[in-house]
């Protein structure tokens, strides 16, 4: 009876937020110009907001004036300081946490702040945002009525400052409130454990007996979990451990790779819903069912602004707001926010897909790309092509990833694919030339480029044994978290390594 009580008043609380959501989406503009001019009063007599004198910035224009754009590595020694417990520097007081962010893009870790307001107000904001649009879309839903299983990583003690940092998962579980951790699976001292694969075990044995509704994480390590579940209780369906199982919520990552896979776990249908969340802030929701764009939160603690993706290297970009952004352009996103990040390049690319509301696709990161010889290939262009092939040759992709062969005096050059097949096609010939033929579909530079192989030649793809990729990011102790396989990258360091991995698999 409490159970239910409880998933009624969950439920009823939620709905009312959605008045909330239509308010930013009626009026967009607004509430973005009334957002940075918060976030410039909060700011002001920090020693960032002093320096650049936010107590005389009235207008948009006085802020981009003044306010360089920035990138992690502007901020690094910057962010060291307040590591170690220095108050009032990019944002009034105290920093205790920090999501730690390796990315894909090197080796080293970011640490992004997350304070006390951008988790109130930004990451549980959105989240009771993303459930309450979920409840508009499917009233007669009932997730409140069972559990929902969240797979998360773990934080650390830094030192001697009384900071923490680690994934940004574990810090929302750690300061989760009340209303969410009474419907969350497993128990807090399981989630936050550091080692991924007891922990894995841990959260099935914890949560098979359970009346799981929700599931939440990145869709890779969501799969894993997924089918250790089903091996563990010797089923064949998912449904038959979790009759009830409703809804996934996923981020991190296209899920596109992924879906024949989750299909095949479910004997009936179940609803997807995706999510754009990063160590930066929480950006976007999915708002509508069946349909994968993104609705851009404009109400959350960011203030957002765009610069034209073919700008991205130049010394002084382009810089646009809200209100200039146009359709299905390349857009890299900047963003400031109620964590003290003033102008920062977040590293993602998106399209604006829709103006009234502003939803949005991203199409991939400003540094993975294959831009070689002038084919300008993005992530968005790989996961179409990828997926038409699939269907056209009636396999299933579970992992890959693709980077260039450079050309030489005797040979064009090429891109060189590592996949591994959950679902082999017949024939792996017939699988590179349709691939190839989307490619060129999609992108007429890659159409270009292939012309007569005189510049590219055809694709190159390596079969990958099962595992390998799971392997690679367990050597490189990247298992869990947010952690992910880089899918294009313009150099070779990680096709190399990958390759070195294979011979001795």
């Amino acid at each position: 009876m409490i159970k239910y009580l409880s998933g009624y008043l969950t439920s009823a609380f939620l709905k009312k937020r959605i008045k909330n959501i239509e308010f930013f989406m009626r009026y967009p503009i607004e509430i973005q110009n009334q957002l940075i001019h918060q976030l410039i009063l909060y700011a002001k007599d920090t020693e960032f907001g002093k320096k650049y004198g936010f107590r005389d910035i009235k207008k948009y224009q006085q802020f981009s004036e003044r306010i360089p754009i920035c990138k992690y590595a502007d901020l690094k020694s910057v962010i060291k300081r307040i590591r170690r417990g220095e108050k009032n520097i990019l944002w009034p007081g105290t920093v205790k946490w920090f999501a730690r962010s390796s990315g894909t893009t090197n080796t080293k870790s970011k640490y992004i702040p997350v304070t006390k307001l951008s988790m109130n107000e930004c990451h549980y904001k959105a989240g009771k945002d993303m459930l309450s649009i979920y409840i508009h879309n499917h009233p007669k839903t009932k997730i409140f009525f069972g559990k929902a299983v969240r797979l998360g990583g773990s934080h650390e003690l830094y030192k001697n400052y009384n900071t923490f940092y680690g994934d940004l998962s574990s810090i929302l579980i750690k300061n989760m409130p009340f209303w969410a951790e009474n419907i969350c699976l497993p128990g807090k001292k399981t989630a936050l454990m550091s080692e991924w694969e007891t922990k894995l075990e841990k959260i099935v044995k914890e949560t098979g007996c359970e009346d799981v509704r929700i599931l939440l994480g990145v869709c890779s390590w969501l799969l894993i979990f997924l089918n250790k579940l089903l091996k563990k209780f010797e089923k064949k369906r998912i449904n038959e451990i979790w009759p009830n199982i409703e809804v996934i919520f996923h981020g991190g990552m296209s899920f596109k790779p992924y879906i024949h896979q989750y299909q095949n776990l479910f004997e009936k249908s179940i609803n997807y819903y995706n999510i754009y969340s990063a160590s930066e802030g929480f950006f976007a929701i999915q708002d509508q069912k069946n349909v994968e764009d993104l609705l851009l939160l404009l109400n959350h603690g960011i203030f957002y602004e765009f610069i034209p993706a073919k700008d991205i290297d130049k010394k002084n970009p382009k810089i646009i707001s809200i209100e200039k952004v146009e359709l299905n352009k390349n857009y890299a996103l900047v963003v400031s926010t109620n964590a003290g990040l003033w102008r920062y390049i977040v590293g993602d690319t998106i399209k604006f897909t829709n103006l009234s509301p502003y939803r949005i696709s991203i199409s991939g990161r400003t540094t993975h790309y294959i831009n070689s010889f002038g084919e300008e290939l993005i992530i968005e262009n790989a996961e179409q092509a990828l997926n038409k092939t699939c269907l056209k040759t009636n396999s299933i992709i579970h992992e890959y990833t693709a980077g260039p062969v450079y050309m030489n005096q005797k040979n064009s050059g090429a891109h060189e694919w590592i996949i591994e097949f959950k679902k082999h096609p017949k024939n792996l010939c017939n699988f590179r030339d349709i691939l190839d033929k989307e490619l060129k579909s999609l992108n007429s530079d890659y159409e270009i480029k292939r012309y007569k192989n005189i510049v590219l030649g055809p694709p190159i793809i390596h079969v990958a044994k099962n595992g390998l990729f799971y392997n690679w990011l367990k050597e490189n102790k990247k298992l869990g978290g947010q952690n992910k396989i880089p899918r294009l990258s313009n150099d070779r360091k990680y096709i190399d390594s990958i390759l070195r991995m294979e011979k001795n698999f």
